[in-house]
């Protein structure tokens, strides 16, 4: 039996803004499969450690990205869009993380609760239903909504805002590193996720 650290959440704290893809749910074993078909149909292989350290951009930021590192040519709407068809197909196997959706459930109704997700609206939505969190939150902000990516601050400033609460009154729950330095750059306090499950 594995025991976890308990997450704290300071006094000060009056919202909770959490990342989708593994920190509420987890669906990065599935985006990596959806990854890796999708590079596969362009007969290109990815590097799934690469991808893996991208999580939370926007997708299409990350095949950008990808193509400057590895200098590929691959166009990022076809690559994303087809790495979304193969994805969907599988949605129904994605699964709650308990350890972090609890914090949610505990706090619904009792501080404003956000999601802030460098996917899109079509699938948080559908992770979030899947595994019984839809309807926690207070905001879904995604990569449909007209912010600048994580790393930027901008989408989870917009999301206390939304919440209208201080950013310094905000705790954000994330699983990757543009998230975390999204969220210290707008003056927040984060937990790194990934340290509990």
């Amino acid at each position: 039996m594995r025991i976890t650290k308990q997450i704290e959440i300071p006094a000060h704290i009056q919202a909770l803004i959490f990342d989708c893809d593994g920190t509420l749910v987890d669906s990065m074993p599935l985006h990596m499969q959806a990854w890796q078909a999708a590079f596969a149909q362009f007969d290109t292989s990815c590097d799934e450690d690469f991808l893996f350290s991208l999580k939370g951009m926007k997708e299409v930021e990350i095949v950008k990205t990808y193509n400057q590192k590895f200098g590929t040519r691959l166009d990022p709407g076809r690559v994303v869009k087809n790495k979304h068809r193969i994805f969907l197909k599988e949605i129904q196997n994605v699964k709650a993380i308990d350890v972090v959706a609890e914090i949610a459930r505990h706090f619904y109704r009792k501080k404003p609760l956000a999601v802030v997700s460098g996917s899109l609206k079509t699938i948080v939505y559908k992770e979030l239903k899947m595994v019984g969190l839809f309807n926690l939150f207070d905001v879904i902000l995604t990569a449909d909504d007209p912010f600048k990516p994580k790393p930027d601050p901008d989408i989870f400033l917009a999301a206390a805002k939304r919440l209208n609460i201080n950013a310094e009154h905000c705790q954000v729950f994330e699983d990757g590193d543009p998230g975390l330095e999204a969220a210290k750059r707008a003056g927040m306090i984060t937990t790194d996720v990934r340290l509990y499950i």
